[in-house]
């Protein structure tokens, strides 16, 4: 009998790595960056901050990397009126590692994490890759929460880890607080009972009144909201994501996080990126704006519209979605063919790029009357 080379984990083999298209076209709308880099001066900053820790990169960098929680409690602070300590904080290489950190130390064999679908297609990946079993529960056709569905499904299951984000990718919708607090309720009344994370990573977007579960803090003790500075802050290539908890599971953390998991440029970096944040966020309200009018005009031509408090519109259904992935392509528009069946997602860019998808998608819906899914409700 040959054997199977490479001695992959049974229930990795066959599987894709994760990741979206990266292709090299005029108007890229895939993956909800900020369109607008870092201004001349961020850029300066950036590059002497690295360019002083490139001289003593043959020390270890800070392990706790302090004054990087320092500085990123000082920005959580704007949002949540109780204040957020340092001791508080914890950060990593992008949230994904954030998360996958939370998958190792609360979650493992034996033990589950739930989440709502359609949501982030990594959740699972992460619970895969811990060797967590992973639980689904499902959004109404508006890609809200039932509360009183979700709170018995967490009673009913009883999962370590609930993984909430809001706003929601792929949708856009964000939780209400009551949501937030009901959940976190729910999983802290069974033994061990379970953490929530609700996860913000495009939270700086949220429409005005919407407000941040970090202000919930105080009252859930088993409550963690994570964040990045990749989407609003413009910090995509720095992979810096963080959290606020207890500052008992930020000590939980520390024991499966890798030794200096954080490099000393890493951490130049995002400190820089932090000083100039009015200038790097001096964009958001421009996207806000561009990504309401996106929603209104795709409702202007019939088209469903999931509400979006994010830097992307989710919109549909189409009959062959893909085919309509394919004609934008095709025209030099890359968006994400993501979520349910029958609907894709835009990012918001600059004007310039939103007109460019506009007049495309004009183009294939003139061309292809077919795609569009008239009885989808």
């Amino acid at each position: 009998m040959t054997a199977v080379f490479p001695p992959l984990r049974e229930e990795l083999r066959g599987l894709e790595p994760y990741g979206a298209p990266q292709l090299d076209v005029p108007v890229q709308l895939n993956v909800n960056e900020n369109p607008y880099g870092p201004s001349p001066a961020c850029v300066a900053d950036i590059a002497a901050s690295v360019a002083t820790a490139a001289s003593t990169l043959n020390r270890y960098p800070d392990r706790e990397f302090v004054e990087l929680r320092t500085a990123l409690a000082a920005y959580l602070s704007r949002d949540a009126p109780q204040g957020i300590t340092p001791e508080q904080v914890w950060a990593a290489n992008g949230s994904n590692e954030v998360m996958l950190q939370l998958l190792q130390a609360f979650g493992g064999p034996g033990r589950s994490a739930l989440s709502f679908a359609p949501t982030y297609s990594m959740y699972p990946e992460y619970a895969r890759d811990t060797m967590t079993t992973w639980e689904q529960g499902h959004r109404e056709s508006d890609f809200s929460l039932d509360l009183d569905a979700a709170r018995a499904l967490v009673l009913e299951r009883r999962p370590s880890v609930v993984l909430l984000p809001s706003p929601n990718n792929p949708t856009g919708t964000a939780l209400p607080p009551e949501a937030v607090g009901m959940l976190c309720e729910a999983a802290a009344s069974y033994e061990p009972g379970g953490i929530v994370v609700v996860d913000e990573a495009y939270v700086e977007f949220r429409r005005d009144g919407t407000p941040s579960a970090l202000e919930l803090l105080p009252r859930y003790r088993n409550l963690v909201v994570s964040r990045t500075m990749s989407k609003a802050f413009a910090l995509a290539g720095g992979r810096l994501g963080y959290l606020a908890a207890d500052p008992v599971i930020c000590d939980a953390i520390r024991v499966v996080r890798l030794p200096y998991h954080l490099s000393a440029v890493t951490q130049a970096v995002a400190l820089a990126a932090l000083r100039h944040a009015p200038e790097l966020l001096g964009r958001v309200a421009d996207l806000r704006a561009e990504r309401d009018e996106c929603v209104a005009w795709l409702r202007g031509q019939g088209l469903q519209v999931a509400d979006s408090d994010a830097n992307f519109a989710l919109f549909g259904t189409f009959v062959d979605r893909h085919a309509v992935w394919r004609g934008l392509l095709e025209r030099g528009v890359l968006i994400r063919e993501v979520g349910p069946d029958g609907w894709l997602r835009v990012s918001i860019g600059t004007a310039e790029e939103m007109s460019s998808f506009r007049g495309a998608l004009t183009q294939v819906m003139a061309t292809q009357t077919t795609y569009r899914d008239e009885d989808r409700s």
